[in-house]
């Protein structure tokens, strides 16, 4: 009696024909079959995110000035007592009290430089400013601003410069306790008073 495979047999075969062909399929196309994912875990508490910092916004700095033209070289000087006149406007530090004076001074011929305290630039922008930023805010030369160096006050080097240069100085302040060391200050139209009206600066500069 010829030898019949039974069917436990047959399917034992089968089943390895298939095994052998998935193997076969896996190795050419490269897929890993599905994994069954876990299930998220139960009672895990949610994390609590920080609420963001709030945005502050950065202190509002004055925009430069547009850049003039020189003034000639043989004009008469005019110096500005800039920590002075920055409190022109309603006693608030500002540069456009100093900007609209060295308008009207250059309008009038003048050469004109601007003297600051050290501590200028804090009042102004929070920080430190020095020369070359200060005129830049200004729209003068670097040359034609000078910052006074930390921990000495504006007052010697305005007036020492002013004598020096023949210039008359622009401030409301009447340096009573220098003004006698440079006698030659002390004649009329030497110091300039000036202050802030009706949205415009005025100045009492003598007649041309």
């Amino acid at each position: 009696m010829p030898w019949e495979p039974s069917d436990g047999l047959i399917l034992t075969l089968l089943a390895l024909v298939l095994l052998f062909v998935y193997l076969l399929l896996r190795q050419f196309t490269g897929r890993k079959p599905p994994t069954q994912r876990k299930p998220p875990a139960q009672g895990r508490p949610s994390v609590r995110r920080q609420p963001l910092p709030e945005y502050k916004r950065p202190p509002v700095r004055p925009k430069p000035h547009v850049r003039r033209k020189r003034t000639p070289e043989n004009s008469p000087y005019a110096v500005v007592d800039g920590s002075n006149v920055m409190h022109w406007r309603d006693n608030t530090p500002d540069l456009g009290p100093v900007i609209a004076t060295v308008d009207i001074l250059q309008a009038r011929g003048y050469r004109t430089g601007v003297i600051f305290d050290a501590n200028a630039g804090y009042k102004l922008t929070d920080r430190y400013q020095d020369d070359a930023q200060l005129a830049y805010l200004l729209g003068l030369p670097a040359t034609d601003v000078f910052v006074v160096p930390r921990g000495q006050q504006a007052d010697p080097f305005l007036l020492d410069f002013a004598s020096k240069s023949d210039a008359i100085v622009v401030s409301n302040d009447r340096f009573r306790d220098r003004i006698a060391d440079y006698p030659a200050l002390s004649a009329p139209g030497r110091l300039i008073r000036g202050g802030w009206q009706d949205g415009r600066v005025n100045l009492t500069l003598p007649e041309a």
